[in-house]
């Protein structure tokens, strides 16, 4: 069922899951659903982050997304800014994010700056070091490791360095980065 919430659009998910079944629902689930959408990602020969926002009320999901650096050849298209993007222009100081991987600066500087209440992050073990600044910015911050998507990142880290590096510090870091044709 989690793999349907995860594949699914976020705006078609209340014929999916009414009240009773959302309040079911647990942080692991929901990062679960974040290491999900990482994997769709690496599925995509992307990079396998994955992000789950939700509102703290009623724990509906409101956003969802997963890194597309490569898919759509975008520098900044990371799990946490498509999943902010998929919910839009809401008040993120009543939601929690669940992201499959620690931020990067920038997008732990925009949770910070969109006001999010609190980050739950499934993966310190392959990346971390913006929790610190999160919690400096008074976003509660929550580690909750999931084995699935640490196997997951260590191994698109190992298959491919050279994107693992452009995704965390951009085409420089690699020599340029891919060549882009017209």
């Amino acid at each position: 069922m989690l793999a349907v919430i995860a594949h699914m659009p976020t705006t078609s998910l209340p014929v999916l899951m009414d009240d009773d079944f959302t309040r079911r629902l647990d942080d692991a689930d929901f990062m679960r659903i974040a290491v999900l959408l990482a994997r769709k990602s690496y599925d995509e020969g992307g990079c396998p982050i994955g992000a789950v926002i939700i509102d703290n009320q009623s724990r509906c999901i409101v956003g969802k997304g997963h890194n597309t650096l490569v898919q759509e050849n975008h520098p900044y298209n990371h799990g946490e800014t498509a999943a902010i993007r998929d919910a839009g222009r809401i008040d993120f100081s009543r939601t929690t994010l669940f992201t499959s991987l620690s931020p990067c600066e920038i997008c732990a500087t925009l949770l910070h700056m969109r006001g999010f209440a609190r980050v739950v992050v499934g993966d310190v073990t392959n990346a971390s070091g913006t929790e610190s600044l999160l919690r400096n910015k008074g976003v509660q911050v929550d580690i909750l490791e999931d084995a699935k998507g640490i196997e997951l990142y260590a191994r698109f880290r190992s298959a491919h360095p050279d994107l693992d590096m452009e995704d965390w510090r951009g085409a420089c870091a690699v020599g340029g980065g891919p060549e882009k044709h017209p």
